[in-house]
């Protein structure tokens, strides 16, 4: 007949798909042209919710077959911890990306725009602004900047940016004064196409080219043009020379963005190295609640025997009636220790499948699985351990929070160079130069400039010999009288890094005290060991001769019991004495940061969640 829990294994096994191992956890970009592409999300798949299929290969007989190296496997692909910490590393990978973009918003920075400007010379309205006679039709040279509070210089925008602006319009004006437009109302129409290119430098400024290509025609007979095209090409270069100067200073937070990418793997190892040993824990914790189980099994046996031993010697009157009752009570005793063996294999188990699954006992075919232990914990004949300073030097080499600590300080001092620089003063320089053409059909009965006669190719060959050039250059200065903010923030990162100095001696300190006391720990576990071994060899040799004497009358039914229970508080001593000795190696290795290579676990099969080493059934 079936049993429940072989009903709930099969079910869960029909149950399950073909594979269950799923891909790594990955942010990928769209497949799309390059043109496109980055306006597309990225595709960020699903949480990883189902078991692997490691579990299920390992399940025979309703029993689930665990060495320590497939409970860390497990617990590598299926721990849910692990799987959240997974996160960690990607969002450090898009968050030095944002910081490889540059600026503190996106966008270009407030330059130069030739955007709806009455060109120079063009038209009736161009012709007055040649003369001085009329501001521009359109916006101003420079533009507006928005304030973002940051400490330190923000840096420039490094994602080239292209800016399109094309008007139509269409406007009529009317002329008081007849004198230029010989027409009541001016009409114009035009179109104006802008486009700029922008491009940030890492060492504190930006690059700005700019073409307009204007198109006018108007109904002014004086118009010698008419219609015109009038292009502009300009290059505009602003500049920092001491605040937000230099590539160290805008290149701060990518360096810390690059820092805290290996910042984020050490975090992960870490969680890693907790969570194999956490699971080492509760490994060797099963073994050594099934071992007193199994000590209380054969305790419950020999009491049994040893009632059944009682009866016969009564029969034969070998010894009172009265000592039945003895016998009866010490396997009532047994019985009941056996119950609490049971649970605390239970509980054990329960903590065991929680870490090696992502859904815990939910799961039917785990829950259903008694787990058999198939490692016992080996203690070396000899315990060689190098000396403190050798240990400590480990230590400071593999330890994650070490590591998370020495990149934190670096990470702060590069941030502290945009305090640093905070306290210069502000010194920029900008130069421009732009380039420009007019050309158009000839109006008949005026005398119109043959080099202005043509077309688009006219003006354009006009920009590109610079037969109409500017150029301007300027230089800017500001300086704060006091400069207490600038101060103010400079003293308070040099001083949490003289804190942090102080935390990081005191972090080594702590270290060496951790890794002595383990040491010690590590000791004292294998002497307890070797006495409680030796203890239960003499204790299982006194009771043989108790029980010798007892069958040739020589003992009483007292001296048995008593015998047999010190032999079982000494063995259960020795294996709790062994399961001691297992928790103080793993917590050397963890305070010495070796728990993973002691236990053969990549960092990179961590954070893909997939072991790449086969599992296998023991043999029948």
């Amino acid at each position: 007949m079936i049993s429940s829990h072989m009903l709930a294994i099969v079910v869960a096994c029909a149950a399950l798909p073909l594979s269950a191992q799923q891909s790594p956890q990955t942010v990928t970009k769209a497949d799309k042209p390059v043109l496109i592409r980055p306006y597309l999300p990225t595709t960020i798949p699903p949480p990883r919710l189902k078991n692997s299929d490691r579990a299920k290969e390992l399940i025979r007989g309703g029993k689930l077959y665990l060495t320590v190296q497939d409970a860390i496997a497990l617990t590598i692909e299926n721990n849910l911890d692990l799987e959240v910490d997974r996160y960690g590393p990607l969002n450090a990978e898009w968050n030095l990306k944002r910081a490889q973009a540059g600026g503190a918003l996106r966008g270009v920075t407030a330059g130069n725009t030739l955007t709806n400007q009455a060109t120079s010379g063009q038209g009736v309205e161009g012709s007055q602004v040649s003369a001085g006679l009329s501001n521009s039709g359109g916006g101003s040279g420079g533009g507006s900047t928005g304030t973002v509070q940051q400490i330190g210089p923000i840096t420039p925008n490094l994602d080239a940016v292209f800016q399109n602006a094309t008007v139509f319009a269409h406007t009529t004006s009317p002329q008081p004064n007849l004198t230029q437009s010989q027409v009541e109302s001016l009409v114009d129409t035009r179109h104006i196409i802008n486009s700029v290119v922008q491009q940030g430098l890492i060492t504190g400024g930006f690059v700005q080219i700019a073409a307009n290509e204007s198109y006018l025609g108007q109904n002014a007979p004086t118009n010698n043009v008419n219609p015109s095209v009038a292009p502009v090409v300009q290059i505009y270069v602003r500049h920092s020379f001491l605040y937000g100067f230099g590539v160290a200073v805008n290149r701060r937070f990518i360096t810390a963005g690059e820092k805290g990418l290996v910042a984020a793997r050490e975090s992960f190892r870490s969680q890693l190295l907790n969570t194999v040993a956490s699971v080492l824990n509760i490994y060797w914790g099963l073994v050594a609640a099934d071992d007193e189980l199994h000590v209380r099994q054969r305790a419950l046996e020999s009491a049994q025997k040893f009632l059944d031993d009682t009866k016969h010697q009564i029969a034969l009157g070998a010894v009172a009636r009265s000592d039945i009752y003895r016998a009866e009570a010490d396997l009532s005793t047994r019985q009941q220790d056996l119950a609490i063996a049971q649970v605390s294999v239970e509980q054990q188990e329960s903590l065991l499948k929680n870490t090696i699954s992502r859904n815990g006992t939910e799961d039917p075919l785990i829950d259903a699985a008694d787990i058999v232990p198939l490692n016992q914990v080996e203690i070396p004949a000899q315990e060689e351990l190098p000396g403190l300073r050798a240990l400590l030097a480990r230590a400071l080499a593999k330890r994650p929070d070490v590591i998370l600590n020495k990149i934190s300080d670096e990470t702060q001092e590069v941030l502290a160079l945009g305090t640093i620089n905070q306290l210069l003063p502000f010194l920029v320089g900008i130069y421009s130069t732009s380039d420009v053409g007019l050309a158009g059909k000839a109006v008949p009965g005026q005398n119109a400039p043959s080099e202005f006669v043509g077309g688009l190719g006219t003006a354009l060959s006009q920009v590109f010999r610079r037969n109409f050039y500017n150029q301007r250059a300027t230089i800017g200065y500001e300086m704060f009288l006091g400069n207490r903010s600038s101060q103010a923030d400079y003293a308070i990162d040099q001083l949490q890094l003289r804190q942090g100095d102080l935390i990081e001696r005191r972090n080594l300190n702590q270290i060496v005290v951790d890794i002595s006391n383990q040491m010690i720990a590590l000791r004292q576990a294998r002497s307890r060991f070797t006495q409680a071994s030796d203890t239960r060899a003499l204790q299982e040799q006194l009771l043989e001769k108790e029980q010798q004497m007892f069958s040739f009358g020589t003992a009483q039914i007292s001296d048995v019991v008593l015998a047999r229970n010190t032999l079982l508080t000494a063995q259960i001593a020795e294996s709790q004495a062994k399961a001691a000795y297992a928790r103080a190696r793993i917590a050397l290795d963890q305070v010495l940061g070796e728990t993973l290579e002691k236990n053969h676990v990549s960092l990179d099969e961590g954070l893909s969640g997939h072991v790449s080493r086969e599992s296998k059934l023991p043999e029948k």
